[in-house]
């Protein structure tokens, strides 16, 4: 189904995000339908989804069930206020979540994104040690290259250079682990053996600033954004072993890694290493109505269950936490996955997706393929003089071959829909070839 306007009559007035603005508006690239892998462009092409949309379209595209949640509940309850009030569906949500989450974690806080997300976790986990009497525990620790959204918080734990440098000088009181990007792990099929050795970087960081300072660290167990980087093997533990020797909370970014991206429903589970709060968003919602979450475990929530009964326990929170629309699209999407068997799937097709990956590796300019589940990264040699612009051609162009790629600097990076056939790995990557043949 299209609009009735398939290409607006003025692209002005739309200040569009992470986008070439003055480039798009030249030439401008409109999606108006999408149904299960394809989105059907203004002029009639279908483009198979190689993204799941931003990473989050993971049960695929105009999904029934959940459609039909989303316009019963428009009907039935559009909005409740989230203060002193509730509505049946996010408790009911706010369950299933928590029953499809690890074990360790019992409790949900609603937000409306992943960036929400990551500044309710840095303030849960501040105001968890003032809560314990250790309020001077204020020091957050992130990683370079990590991206944790664009709210002051994320982008001050975070270290994506662009993401961070116009913007002042952020929050006090961070520090950043190295980035675990090598070049000898270049062609690693899942997790790679080298690297375990700079989460000790930690013990420097802890030491330099006094563990009694120190609140969260923060880290994506498998970073996305900024091009797909695996976890060293053994990495992940040594961080929660000196989390835990120090008193220091562990956070997961999970809001790509949640909900099957992995074959599993969080990293925590696929890694079997457990933090203290997970945050998530884009699967929990299969990316149609904005909305996101932080999962806590019970010695986190019961810190702030203290004192009176009638007073507010944590002054924080948003007009649509736990809309009634969102909880109802969630638990549809939570249904889908489980009808469908998506993490399964996932997990079921991942030796497939990374046969067709690796066969690019002697495709021009390509310098590094990584993956792990139904994700993966192709690495391109930049332009000399001009970075991110070989990668940026080649979206340009696979646009134009009718697939849908995400590029991140000079990284090409795939994160399907869950729903993938192997026929459409074939013509995914099969294109994709074509496109770097053609790169110059």
């Amino acid at each position: 189904m299209a609009l009735d306007r398939p290409v607006p009559n003025d692209l002005s007035a739309f200040w569009m995000p992470f986008t070439a603005n003055r480039q798009f508006k030249k030439a401008p690239r409109m999606f108006v339908g999408a149904d299960r892998m394809h989105y059907t462009t203004a002029d009639g092409r279908q483009v198979l989804d190689g993204t799941a949309g931003l990473w989050c379209c993971n049960a695929g595209h105009n999904r029934p069930r959940i459609v039909e949640a989303i316009q019963k509940q428009a009907a039935e309850l559009d909005y409740a206020p989230a203060f002193q009030m509730g509505h049946p569906k996010a408790f009911e949500l706010a369950t299933k979540v928590r029953d499809l989450a690890p074990e360790p974690f019992e409790h949900v806080f609603y937000t409306n994104s992943g960036s929400e997300s990551v500044e309710t976790a840095l303030k849960l986990a501040i105001a968890y040690h003032r809560a314990k009497g250790q309020g001077e525990r204020t020091r957050l620790i992130g990683r370079e290259r990590g991206y944790h959204g664009v709210n002051f918080g994320g982008i001050s734990v975070g270290g994506i250079v662009n993401n961070r440098k116009m913007f002042g000088t952020l929050l006090g009181g961070v520090d950043h682990l190295p980035h675990t990007h090598l070049t000898e792990n270049a062609f690693t099929r899942g997790q790679p053996e080298h690297g375990a050795h700079l989460a000790e970087e930690l013990e420097r960081i802890v030491g330099l600033h006094g563990a009694e300072t120190v609140a969260a660290v923060i880290v994506e167990p498998m970073a996305g954004s900024t091009g797909v980087l695996m976890p060293p093997k053994g990495y992940l533990e040594r961080l929660r072993e000196i989390c835990t020797k120090h008193g220091i909370l562990l956070i997961f970014d999970e809001v790509i890694t949640g909900f099957g991206r992995l074959g599993s429903s969080f990293a925590a589970a696929h890694f079997n290493v457990m933090p203290d709060i997970i945050t998530c968003a884009k699967g929990l919602t299969n990316g149609v109505i904005p909305m996101g979450a932080v999962l806590t475990t019970g010695p986190v929530h019961d810190a702030f269950m203290q004192g009176p009964e009638h007073m507010i326990e944590l002054f924080h929170g948003y007009t649509y936490s736990g809309n009634p629309i969102a909880s109802a699209a969630g638990l549809a999407t939570l249904e889908t996955y489980a009808e469908d068997g998506l993490f399964e799937r996932a997990a079921g097709l991942a030796d497939y997706w990374e046969d067709a990956l690796h066969s690019l590796k002697d495709h021009p300019h390509v310098i590094d393929i990584r993956n792990m589940g139904l994700i993966g990264a192709i690495e391109l040699e930049p332009m000399a003089g001009e970075p991110t612009k070989r990668a940026f051609s080649a979206f340009l162009e696979a646009y134009e071959k009718n697939i849908l790629i995400r590029t991140t600097g000079d990284i090409i990076a795939l994160s399907p829909p869950l729903i993938i056939e192997k026929e459409d790995i074939d013509t995914l990557i099969g294109t994709l070839g074509d496109v770097l043949k053609g790169l110059h």
